[in-house]
């Protein structure tokens, strides 16, 4: 680990011992790869799926993830054949709740594993209090453990509406802090400063639980905005055992793939910086 990344993980309260037991892991050198979410170009993708698949890894993005399935729901087969012929890999995705709870748990598995998607996350749901998020999150760490053997997870993505006060807490909190280690945590950078709160104190409060993490500037596209990107990286290639970055612009429009390129070649400076 550098000098430089050691006094930054010290400033952010981790302490001597945590710097320690992160042992000679060389932060700034460790590889996560970088995928898109495809939410990032909702109106142009459907028009020719596989041509689009093909411009992103030519952009240099090595996976996507998935806000549904273009009518592919039933066709796995063709779905990750794409992805194979594009050289792209499936980094997860956003999945109604009722797709893969309950009775529905075998065939979600089945689908997944052939796409070859290993994080199955919800994107966003609402209980009117406490009571409602915490059987949520017991119903997820249950599934999270029948996903474990399979090798893939299940988790929850982050808005805005998750950190308004719900008594003495918020819904992520409460839902976070009774759901299982094994439930993932899929910070959204935009949507948590957006909020107003800071997306790094979140990912010290829940160490190695962002598995995958959506990066989105605050104030602009990522790279031209105003979060603190190296303490955010600093603490994906550490602390939070990040094994995807996964660009979201909001935008979706007809110049969107102009825009997810411009996101992805200002992050990868950020990252070499």
């Amino acid at each position: 680990m550098s000098e430089l990344s050691r006094r930054n993980l010290l400033k952010l309260g981790l302490g001597a011992a945590a710097v320690s037991a992160i042992g000679n892991v060389r932060a700034e050198n460790k590889k996560i790869p970088i995928g898109l979410q495809l939410y990032s170009i909702r109106e142009v993708i459907q028009k020719d799926i596989p041509g689009h698949f093909k411009q992103l890894k030519e952009m240099g993005y090595e996976g996507v993830e998935f806000a549904g399935f273009y009518g592919f729901d039933n066709k796995a087969a063709e779905l990750r054949k794409m992805l194979d012929d594009a050289g792209l890999k499936c980094c997860g995705s956003h999945s109604g709740y009722n797709t893969f709870k309950g009775a529905a748990l075998p065939k979600a598995i089945e689908f997944h594993k052939t796409i070859g998607n290993n994080y199955i996350n919800v994107p966003g749901i609402s209980f009117p209090n406490a009571e409602g998020w915490e059987n949520f999150a017991k119903e997820m760490t249950e599934i999270a453990e029948k996903l474990k053997p399979e090798g893939m997870h299940c988790g929850y993505h982050a808005h805005g509406g998750d950190f308004k006060k719900m008594g003495d807490s918020t819904p992520w909190d409460i839902f976070f802090t009774k759901a299982g280690q094994d439930v993932c945590m899929q910070l959204d950078t935009g949507n948590s400063a957006g909020a107003g709160v800071d997306p790094i104190a979140y990912l010290k409060k829940y160490p190695g639980r962002t598995l995958t993490i959506h990066i989105k500037g605050n104030g602009g596209i990522v790279g031209e905005d105003k979060l603190d990107w190296k303490t955010i990286i600093d603490l994906c290639r550490t602390i939070s055992k990040t094994e995807w970055f996964i660009v979201e612009e909001e935008g979706g429009k007809e110049k969107s793939m102009d825009t997810v390129k411009r996101a992805l070649d200002n992050f990868k400076k950020l990252l070499s910086a």
